[in-house]
């Protein structure tokens, strides 16, 4: 992984990672092959993308489960999916130019053909196209929906939020900030990410969950207790943040990465009877369901980022044959801000 501007070269044969074998436990290079695509002809209806970024997310090891969830599986011997932005090389769809730049879902491949219904134009004089997979996006747009839908997080409310340093973390605990709340706190896996967060992101407290307890590292930091918690990573973190809840509080659950690569069922918090004294509320959530926001918050986040309130780190990864690796590395907490892999 490189934070370099280098541009790869296409190759004339483009190609795909596909999907060889289910993972069990930590997914490994050989649950993953890297293939020549077939492009087929393109039909009325569609686009032609030469991708030039992609998206690795935490949710992409759960759809290589061939468990049922709130998304079908990604097929064994075949391409996986995941956000990515490309240039139309070919337009078969009214409303779409060659030249264009597009966000869509068929990421890991190298070219896509693309059903104009499911693609939209990105501006990238306005913003790279890498922040059209973060901030300007997904990621950004599932900060603001676990916020302000699911915490209902009001003015003068101190918010924690785990897994501080990744793309969603970084976009939540700046987004707190901006609408108001008291005092923000972030937890992240690193002396150096602890520091991105304070001194670039603005964070009031952070710690290192590897430095001890994170109940008694979240007492520290907030010694009055919190009033909202994001949650991207379960298990301990979820059962501190319980501890810590304040009258009313409220625990937005977009993600428990601690445990996605778990054999065993996790045991869950043993302190949930404290919602009781709390009138605390835990929700989980999904931003496929909350899209209807994404007009309002791409207004604010156009604002707040033109005034320097909000902005965004990101790691890269240069080349297709380098996906795989920083898939596993945002499973293993390497990215600083959203792991893009350019094309």
């Amino acid at each position: 992984m490189t934070d370099t501007t280098s541009t790869p070269t296409p190759s004339d044969a483009p190609r795909e990672v596909r999907l060889v074998a289910r993972p069990v436990g930590w997914p490994t290079p050989a649950d993953f092959e890297l293939a020549t695509s077939e492009v087929p002809e393109l039909a009325d209806g569609q686009l032609r993308v030469r991708n030039v970024v992609m998206s690795v997310d935490p949710y992409m090891r759960g759809r290589m489960s061939a468990a049922k969830s709130y998304a079908a599986p990604f097929a064994v011997g075949e391409a996986m999916g995941g956000g990515a932005v490309g240039v139309v090389e070919e337009s078969r769809a009214d409303g779409f130019a060659v030249g264009d730049h597009v966000l869509h879902a068929l990421g890991w491949r190298e070219v896509a053909v693309v059903d104009a219904s499911s693609a939209r134009v990105v501006d990238v004089e306005r913003a790279p196209a890498s922040a059209y997979l973060g901030i300007l996006g997904m990621t950004g747009l599932t900060a603001y929906a676990g916020l302000t839908r699911i915490a209902s997080l009001k003015e003068g409310d101190v918010v924690f939020v785990s897994g501080a340093a990744g793309a969603v973390g970084g976009a939540v605990g700046q987004l707190a900030k901006a609408l108001g709340a008291s005092r923000v706190i972030g937890s992240a896996g690193s002396a150096e990410k602890v520091r991105h967060l304070v001194e670039d992101l603005g964070f009031d407290a952070a710690f290192n969950y590897k430095d001890g307890p994170v109940a008694k590292q979240l007492r520290e930091a907030a010694p009055d207790g919190i009033d909202v918690y994001f949650d991207n990573v379960g298990g301990e973190h979820l059962e501190a943040a319980v501890g810590s809840l304040n009258l009313g509080g409220r625990i937005a659950v977009c993600g428990m990465i601690s445990v996605y690569n778990d054999t065993e069922p996790s045991p869950g918090p043993r302190n949930l009877a404290r919602l009781i004294q709390t009138r605390g509320l835990i929700q989980g959530f999904l931003v496929g369901d909350h899209y209807d926001l994404a007009g309002e918050y791409a207004e604010r986040a156009a604002g707040w980022l033109a005034d320097g309130t909000l902005t965004s780190r990101e790691t890269f990864a240069d080349g297709i044959e380098h996906a795989v690796d920083a898939f596993l590395g945002v499973l293993k907490g390497e990215n600083t801000g959203k792991m893009v892999v350019r094309l």
